[in-house]
């Protein structure tokens, strides 16, 4: 069954370039509207620096836009989940905010932050920020009412009772929420660095769709999602290893 379910995952894969590499050698479509494979892999193998530099620029604006949204969105979260008189503060504000595509920030980012990295790190933010709050709050709300009594009646005061009972009970949700807006938080360096940045992938990506190297757009392309891929499972793998105990 292994072998099966391996042979599905890497047999797919190879059927699509394949496929992909005939449609374009046999000029069903345009090699310059979709060039071949074989040439977008050269693109690796003729500029692996210059994808390196931009890929590891995207990964730096991504750790530090991440970072931010993780610390602020766990703490709301928590403390929204946990107050009632905070979540009524704020549920209305968060509620108006959230709909707001992290794209359509991009302008005001421009005209606060200027091009470069701190307009990124707003967008990545914005993008990662309610992922997170959301699944905080939630994953607070939602734990049982008797741990909650049983640590109030041990004497447990506000501090201990976020660190050592809502945490660790919600540590699932918040876990999700991390996740997810993990990956939010890459897409949208892709888009701030198309329209707001001199560096990156999408900067790089916008860069070449401007002089037709479509090659070189795809190529940028497969970086973004290769390295989306290598985050997702490395994030799944801390993952799991946190939840060992369910």
């Amino acid at each position: 069954m292994e072998r099966r379910s391996l042979a599905l995952k890497v047999g797919t894969p190879v059927a699509v370039l394949i496929a992909w590499e005939v449609i374009s050698r046999t000029g069903i479509i345009s090699p310059v509207l979709l060039p071949p494979p074989s040439k977008v892999f050269a693109v690796f193998v003729e500029m692996p620096g210059q994808i390196a530099v931009n890929a590891a620029t995207s990964l730096y604006r991504v750790a530090v836009g991440y970072s931010i949204a993780a610390v602020s969105g766990v703490t709301l979260g928590v403390l929204m989940g946990a107050y009632k008189d905070v979540e009524t503060a704020l549920d209305l504000l968060v509620e108006i905010i959230r709909p707001i595509p992290p794209i359509a920030w991009i302008p005001m980012a421009i005209v606060w932050f200027g091009i470069g990295d701190a307009s990124a790190f707003f967008i990545i933010f914005i993008g990662a920020f309610f992922p997170i709050l959301l699944s905080t709050r939630a994953g607070v709300k939602h734990v049982d009412r008797i741990y909650i009594e049983a640590a109030l009646n041990l004497g447990a005061d506000d501090k201990a009772l976020i660190r050592h009972v809502l945490l660790p009970a919600a540590l699932p949700e918040i876990l999700t929420g991390l996740r997810t807006g993990l990956g939010v938080g890459w897409m949208c360096v892709v888009a701030a660095e198309m329209i707001a940045a001199k560096s990156g992938l999408g900067y790089m990506i916008i860069e070449a769709q401007r002089v037709l190297a479509t090659d070189q757009v795809i190529a940028g392309m497969l970086t973004i999602g290769v390295l989306g891929l290598l985050m997702d499972r490395g994030f799944r793998a801390l993952e799991k290893r946190l939840l060992a105990w369910m």
